[in-house]
């Protein structure tokens, strides 16, 4: 299957843009002072592990499209 420039840039870009936001959200989570993240005893809560399992699977997911993003737009340089 061959990308066309656009796709490929969106998903290179998309696929960073996920580790930028999600990095910087799990960051903020770790730090969280409200509650929702920690209880009293500073044991994680169930918004902690739920949160933390949808970080990972967008750096699993971000990784994946930022990879196919990258390959089109190495591809399209080759050919150009």
């Amino acid at each position: 299957m061959k990308l066309s420039r656009p796709v490929s840039w969106f998903l290179l870009v998309f696929g960073v843009w996920s580790w930028v936001i999600w990095s910087t959200f799990i960051r903020n989570l770790w730090k969280d002072g409200s509650g929702l993240a920690f209880d009293d005893a500073g044991d994680p809560t169930g918004y902690f592990w739920v949160h933390l399992t949808l970080a990972v699977v967008s750096f699993v997911l971000g990784t994946v499209v930022g990879v196919i993003g990258l390959r089109g737009v190495r591809a399209l340089r080759r050919n150009s």
